[in-house]
């Protein structure tokens, strides 16, 4: 009775997670992963509409420090479909993602926008679905903006910081991810780039071409392989 109490609560508990945190964990034979999702439009200090989806950064940082802790948690997958948001938030959440010990996977599904580009190179290997897009594009700013030279510093060193986390991250040449950046004739009234999985692939922006399954199967060797060398490391 008490068992099926227990259970029961976990459940509850899992479900709270999902809804709330947009986050899972899953346990198996061969570990146990913590689902991290990151969709809508990402949430920094701004507090968005109540009608828009959005992730935000308050919640997403301190899971990400308990799954680095947690003796239970193996590894972390991040699903993204997300349009941008927050520089500062997105690139806090992406640099704590790329400083993590634990094996971490992330996998592209619809789109990974703006600065869904660093969340996504962000974890040890990264998946893109075929069909998914990223756009890729300078630095924006909304509201007052001072049209004084120290403005468009701020604006450089931002790019700066966003290029060297990419870069540093993925195999995508500085050289190519600039030009795609400030690329012409392709947005509507906008400068950058929209590419998709295989070009994404192909630039050495993303890992690998994949599905979730290849993100789990992944995961779980890299899971295999911490496990072995922590045996070997005296």
């Amino acid at each position: 009775m008490e068992e099926n109490q227990e259970n029961q609560e976990r459940q509850e508990q899992d479900l709270q997670s999902i809804t709330e945190l947009g986050s899972s964990q899953i346990e198996t034979k061969r570990g146990t992963i913590h689902v991290l999702t990151i969709v809508g439009q990402i949430e920094g200090h701004q507090v968005l509409p109540p009608n828009s989806k959005s992730t935000k950064y308050e919640h997403v940082m301190p899971l990400l420090a308990m799954v680095e802790e947690s003796d239970k948690i193996d590894g972390l997958l991040v699903l993204l479909n997300t349009v941008g948001g927050d520089i500062e938030a997105g690139l806090g959440i992406a640099e704590l993602i790329a400083s993590m010990t634990k094996p971490t996977v992330s996998l592209v599904l619809g789109g990974g926008h703006s600065i869904g580009v660093p969340l996504a190179v962000s974890a040890k290997r990264s998946f893109i679905a075929p069909s998914a897009a990223m756009t890729i594009h300078p630095v924006r700013l909304n509201g007052l903006v001072i049209g004084v030279p120290q403005t468009f510093y701020y604006f450089e060193r931002i790019q700066e910081r966003i290029l060297q986390f990419v870069t540093a991250n993925s195999g995508v040449k500085r050289e190519t991810f600039t030009k795609l950046m400030l690329q012409t004739g392709e947005l509507a009234a906008d400068v950058g780039s929209v590419i998709y999985g295989e070009e994404a692939v192909e630039l050495g922006l993303i890992d690998q071409i994949g599905g979730l399954s290849d993100a789990l199967e992944c995961l779980h060797s890299l899971i295999d392989r911490r496990r072995e060398e922590q045996k070997t490391d005296p």
